[in-house]
């Protein structure tokens, strides 16, 4: 299996894995929207998905998190029981999208930004474009911004990986892989976001596939941390899905990054 190819699509295979109890509705700018909210004071923990996922994927984290913080999971627009929405995919959509239902929710900044896969590049987004509201960053195998660039380019992909990837993904993941460009040379044109925390948690086992596509992304896995001066890399023995496949490291790195310390 290209490694790439499961860079995106492990999130949605393994979403059905795990349940997040909790989940509720709210209408939110005439869309309904699908969420997990425990307050618990303190920090203000944010997570978002990766291509495909769900909240289901934090169902290991979150209820550990909300035990010690005030923990938020959310589905984007065409997930789950959320809307879809006409607005393009790209991450300037998604991040103002979070941050009007973060306030909608009486959830105030600083937010701990916690995102896995490409929901770690648009956290990236949202870290470097709204600065003084963010006081923690936790890229849990993210995306770079340059993912699809170079030898990672879809059209070096075998045609049957290309043609997998449309088929296993939805309409609204298709729109986000579409915007994914744009997202990145959003992130790249912001400057980096620095002076508070940034864990970088990063992927172990890929680190052994060898091909031209693997080695790419493995580059680009270890590149993310250099485009955040300052910021902690985390190696963990766990595939790309390590919310669930290793959910203590993705709690520790929370509670270092918050300074949150089990009671």
């Amino acid at each position: 299996m290209i490694r790439l190819t499961l860079l995106f699509l492990l999130a949605t295979l393994t979403a059905g894995c795990a349940s997040l109890p909790g989940k509720t509705t709210a209408t939110v700018d005439d869309r309904r929207v699908e969420y997990v909210l425990i307050r618990h004071g303190g920090a203000t923990v944010v997570f978002e998905s990766g291509l495909g996922g769900t909240l289901d994927g934090w169902a290991k984290v979150v209820p550990e998190i909300g035990k010690e913080a005030t923990a938020f999971a959310y589905n984007r627009p065409g997930y789950g029981r959320s809307d879809a929405v006409a607005t393009p995919r790209d991450g300037m959509h998604v991040v103002d999208e979070l941050r009007a239902l973060l306030h909608s929710r009486g959830l105030e900044p600083p937010y701990v930004l916690v995102g896995h896969s490409l929901g770690g590049l648009y956290m990236q987004l949202f870290a470097r474009r709204y600065p003084d509201e963010v006081s923690a960053l936790v890229l849990v195998d993210s995306t770079h911004p340059e993912q699809f660039k170079g030898a990672g380019a879809l059209e070096n992909w075998p045609g049957w990986a290309r043609a997998l990837l449309r088929v296993v993904t939805s309409a609204t993941a298709k729109q986000e892989l579409d915007a994914i460009h744009a997202t990145g040379e959003a992130v790249l044109g912001l400057p980096a976001f620095t002076g508070k925390p940034v864990i970088v948690l990063s992927a172990l086992k890929p680190m052994s596939n060898k091909s031209a596509l693997a080695d790419d992304a493995n580059e680009k896995r270890k590149d993310i941390a250099r485009l955040y001066p300052g910021s902690t890399q985390i190696w963990v023995d766990s595939g790309h899905v390590i919310p669930l496949e290793k959910p203590e490291a993705v709690i520790a790195a929370i509670r270092e990054a918050t300074q949150i310390r089990e009671q």
